[in-house]
């Protein structure tokens, strides 16, 4: 049985998890399928605003969060998880982990580069940018759901 300490990191692990695995959702599903109607102008100045206000605050508490969370309740565990839950957390933090990466190896310089394109060609920047970040995006949004419900069942 888990003690209350490591029950409430799992909650909130969970929680935070579910939080950012329904905003890479809402990204993938309403966000960029909306976007790819604009014109390339349209389309790469909504991009950079979105990736201008995207880091502020609350997005960083979900970021850190997903990886903070799982790896106090697997530490605060130690000794108390089943043959279930350690391992179930163990893979969602390394789920949470590989999608961290991608998102700093590959969106986050993709972000970057349309950003220092901006006052350039709009269709060369979009063209360089879209189908790469979606493609990222994909992988990132997996890897937040498996770590979700890998996290849904260790609680």
């Amino acid at each position: 049985m888990m003690s209350a300490m490591t029950s409430l990191f799992l909650v909130l692990a969970v929680i935070v998890n579910g939080l950012y695995a329904g905003f890479m959702v809402t990204f993938l599903v309403a966000v960029m399928p909306g976007l790819a109607e604009l014109t390339d102008q349209q389309f790469t100045a909504a991009m950079r605003r979105f990736n201008e206000k995207v880091p502020g605050p609350a997005f960083l508490v979900l970021f850190l969060g997903v990886i903070a969370l799982p790896t106090a309740a697997l530490i605060a565990g130690l000794g108390e998880h089943d043959g279930v839950a350690g391992p179930a957390i163990a893979g969602a933090l390394v789920c949470a982990v590989a999608g961290h990466a991608v998102t700093i190896a590959g969106n986050i310089p993709l972000n970057n580069a349309l950003a220092r394109s901006e006052g350039g060609d709009d269709s060369a920047a979009r063209t360089a940018f879209e189908s790469r970040w979606n493609t990222l995006h994909q992988v990132r949004t997996a890897f937040s759901l498996v770590a979700c419900a890998l996290l849904a069942l260790a609680l």
